[in-house]
């Protein structure tokens, strides 16, 4: 039977908690996250590589509690404070503007006055976070922080079969082991690697099997 070939469709990418795979690499923030509301100080920050998952955890954080999700690089400066109960800010490392950090510490504040949940999200520790506003960082350091670590197997197999479902596509899983054995073990090297199988299938026409996935593997080592 012939492997799927690749057409150029948009991504559809899950988000939903059964989409989410657990493991010794993510299991702590998993727990803390969908397990007990109590938070030290109803606060939590969620520390992981790029596209380790954090967003899909924030997502399922807001699933579960109403929470309003929110870009730290969009942050500005406002009169009025949300008004959902619990709020789950992404990608902390781009909090760099004055306004937005003011903006932080009062919703902050406001958060811990009426009883709601905050949920930080950072590649970085929140010590290396750019924040100025000494009253902001004080609060952020003192954050309870949970770590996403790098993948082990079973997750580096995982997410590469995840990607190429949110691709729409969905390889023999002796292709994604074969891959899965020969990448670096990290989110990002899962990114790169699905990400150039299917650019290479849609460009040249051919299947999604381990021919391909050698080929590609060797471009890639050959661009370094």
């Amino acid at each position: 039977m012939a492997e799927q070939l690749s057409f150029d469709l948009p991504e559809r990418i899950a988000m939903g908690a059964d989409d989410f795979y657990v493991s010794s690499a993510n299991d702590v923030p998993y727990r803390a996250i969908t397990g007990s509301p109590n938070w030290p100080d109803g606060k939590l920050a969620l520390i992981g590589p790029k596209s380790s998952g954090k967003s899909h955890l924030a997502r399922m954080f807001a699933h579960d509690t109403g929470a309003l999700i929110l870009a730290a690089r969009d942050l500005e400066a406002a009169t009025n404070l949300p008004d959902a109960a619990h709020i789950a800010i992404e990608d902390v490392e781009h909090l760099g503007n004055p306004a937005a950090q003011e903006y932080l510490f009062h919703l902050h504040n406001h958060l811990k006055n009426t009883g709601g949940r905050l949920l930080l999200t950072s590649d970085r520790r929140a010590q290396d976070w750019p924040i100025t506003l000494p009253d902001l960082a004080s609060r952020m350091q003192a954050t309870t922080s949970v770590y996403i670590e790098d993948p082990d197997d079973a997750l580096l197999f995982a997410v590469i079969s995840k990607l190429f479902a949110d691709r729409q596509l969905s390889p023999a899983p002796t292709v994604t082991a074969y891959l899965a054995a020969r990448i670096d073990r990290s989110y990002n090297a899962a990114q790169q690697i699905v990400a150039a199988m299917d650019a290479a299938a849609l460009a040249q026409a051919r299947e999604l099997n381990r021919g391909l996935a050698g080929d590609v593997l060797a471009q890639m080592d050959a661009a370094q």
